[in-house]
């Protein structure tokens, strides 16, 4: 191990956030299905800001205050009183551009307010669509940093490692990495790199079954494919903004 490089490690869940120094850390928050894809999406094309919420609630309220899009899910399904879901086929250009997206979902959104919490150095967002921005932005910082899946509802899932193993596989070079989940996510990755889709499907992950049964296949071969929004969003002032 080298003592000079930063530190890499990977938390599998939000119920395992607390084990990790957070405050000394750049924390990349990783909601593949579908939150953090349909976050890079909206920035990429065009929207403001997006601004994270953890209710329902404050969701509409803050959106009847700045004249947002109150978007968001609960269970993978647009969440009541929301007009806006979590796909990120609902942001095109057209539509996000020069507007603000209030967004709430199951996971990612309170994995978000944790890592804030607990005083992250820094907050971003990634996924598949994002993949190579994220890589370069934390190969240049040179500074630690904590892989954090969203998961669903603490239980551990199978796209957010395969994310955090891509990570992995192309800046460890430039990290020092003690880190059993680190070495799972990237041999999981290796395993599945050929095709995303078909591993999910073949490995009966439990999120690729839950948004199949909604009819989502789109969304989910979108969120899984990289680079088609690569974008930076940075959580800054309660807002996830492209610098």
């Amino acid at each position: 191990m080298n003592k000079n490089k930063p530190t890499l490690f990977t938390s599998f869940s939000p119920a395992l956030l607390h084990l990790y120094d957070v405050n000394n850390s750049i924390v990349v928050i990783i909601d593949v299905l579908r939150a953090t894809s349909t976050i890079a999406a909206a920035l990429y094309n065009g929207a403001r800001c997006v601004i994270p919420v953890d209710s329902v609630t404050r969701c509409i309220e803050l959106g009847k205050q700045i004249d947002g899009i109150t978007a968001g899910e609960r269970d993978g399904k647009i969440a009541e009183g929301l007009v806006h879901g979590n796909s990120p086929f609902e942001y095109p250009k057209e539509f996000i551009e020069g507007k603000t997206l209030v967004l709430t979902t199951t996971n990612g959104t309170r994995l978000l307010h944790m890592a804030m919490e607990k005083g992250a150095k820094e907050i971003i967002t990634g996924s598949f669509p994002n993949l190579s921005t994220v890589c370069n932005h934390l190969a240049e910082k040179k500074q630690n940093v904590i892989l954090g899946c969203a998961a669903w509802k603490d239980r551990v899932n199978m796209e957010d490692i395969l994310f955090a193993g891509a990570v992995i596989s192309k800046i460890k070079k430039h990290f020092s990495i003690n880190c059993d989940s680190s070495h799972l996510a990237e041999t999981l990755y290796k395993k599945a790199r050929k095709d995303l889709f078909e591993f999910m499907k073949k490995n009966d992950a439990s999120h690729y079954h839950r948004l199949m049964n909604f009819g989502l296949e789109k969304d989910i071969r979108y969120c899984l494919t990289p680079d088609g929004a690569n974008v930076l969003p940075q959580f800054e002032d309660g807002k996830l903004i492209v610098k």
